[in-house]
């Protein structure tokens, strides 16, 4: 009997976690995973090419040619705290800069996209770095209006565990109240639990809890 189908759209996103990874390896992360709230659209451009070779006045055959994986995210508000990790901002004395000598850093990225029926498709890029956001400001006016900022981003592939090839961007779907495979997805991205996820280990027993 063939699984069943879902054809349910995804009508929301949410649950963006971020990791700074370690310069040595690429797989383990530097710092503890942490969160960006209120976030609007997540765009995953992953742009592909036939290409075709000729012979005999038609085609011999055809190659798949693949581009650069980038990442634009639109936020009400990105933290500027966030910016500074995720640029690899110089901060002197509570002051933070841009410069030529911009270094930012690899980082791991997790989103969840959402369905109406609590399904969510879970979405991981492996590894990458975001590049410094415009800056843009605007007089207000008689009614007030909510400004918003976007970042963006390029992502590369990296080796995930248990994947014989490389991979930059890796997903899986969970129903209504299930987190198998956001769990899984969290080990293979960031190497550590989902946050919530608590598990206590004996000589005898090992328990796992997920929030």
């Amino acid at each position: 009997m063939p699984e069943e189908k879902n054809y349910k759209a995804s009508t929301g996103v949410e649950e963006l976690y971020y990791a700074v990874l370690d310069d040595s390896i690429a797989s383990i992360i530097k710092d503890d995973v942490d969160y960006v709230d209120f976030v609007q659209t997540i765009t995953v451009e992953m742009p592909q090419e036939a290409v075709r070779a000729y012979g005999s006045n038609k085609t011999a055959e055809i190659a798949v040619s693949n581009g650069n994986v980038s990442v634009t995210g639109a936020f009400h508000k990105l933290p500027f705290q966030v910016k500074q990790v995720i640029l690899g901002l110089e901060t002197v004395e509570g002051l933070s800069s841009y410069g030529a000598g911009d270094n930012p850093p690899y980082v791991a990225c997790v989103f969840a996209k959402t369905h109406e029926d609590g399904s969510k498709e879970w979405v991981g890029l492996t590894k990458g770095i975001f590049m410094r956001p415009n800056i843009n400001a605007e007089t207000k006016n008689d009614s007030t209006s909510f400004s918003s900022e976007e970042i963006t981003g390029q992502f590369m592939e990296r080796e995930v565990e248990g994947f014989e090839k490389d991979k930059t961007v890796v997903f899986g779907y969970d129903e209504s109240g299930e987190t198998t495979n956001r769990d899984a997805l969290f080990q293979k991205i960031f190497g550590v639990a989902y946050p919530g996820t608590t598990t206590t280990t004996s000589s005898t027993t090992t328990t796992t809890t997920s929030a």
